[in-house]
């Protein structure tokens, strides 16, 4: 299976090629290292999904371009439905090292990503392309809280993007 990066565009303000944008951050993952099984999902939803996801997770009003939430690294232990009182009959739990990796979330508000574009990235798709790696980046686990690692995740951001959305033969 490898690296399974999973896409749902929920929203219809702006156009989203999913499949492109699958195959980025698939490439992301792989050059950030990220091997084996293992999983990303990416939601790009409208400014009122996004607007409601900023207030119950950041504490901020109105909406914002992208979001990234990380997945625990210990696996949830199951229970039995509906009362995950045990876990039945002829139950065999699955070797953590049989399970994939889930790396997390990114979403996506196009909305915001289009009106940023201009006076950010550029383009649309080169703005869809930044917040794809900028999410991914934050999952793994860079952050921008201070300048010196502010300059450490733009750099990176650079080298990812010349590499695998601004290639020559893309």
């Amino acid at each position: 299976m490898g690296v399974e990066v999973f896409a749902a565009d929920e929203q219809s303000d702006q156009p989203v090629d999913t499949l492109r944008w699958v195959r980025l951050a698939r490439s992301v993952l792989e050059a950030e290292g990220v091997r084996g099984e293992a999983e990303l999902s990416m939601l790009f939803v409208d400014e009122t999904a996004m607007t409601d996801l900023n207030q119950r997770f950041t504490g901020k009003d109105g909406p914002t371009d992208v979001l990234a939430f990380p997945i625990d690294e210990e696996p949830a232990e199951g229970g039995r439905s509906p009362d995950s009182g045990g876990t039945g009959p002829g139950f065999l739990p699955a070797e953590p090292s049989d399970l994939p990796l889930l790396v997390g979330d990114v979403v996506i508000c196009p909305a915001v990503a289009a009106r940023n574009a201009p006076e950010h990235a550029g383009s649309y798709d080169d703005e869809l392309a930044l917040l794809i790696v900028h999410g991914i980046l934050h999952l793994m686990g860079m952050d921008h809280i201070d300048d010196a690692e502010a300059t450490a995740m733009e750099q990176r951001e650079r080298e990812l993007l010349e590499q695998f959305h601004r290639a020559p033969d893309r």
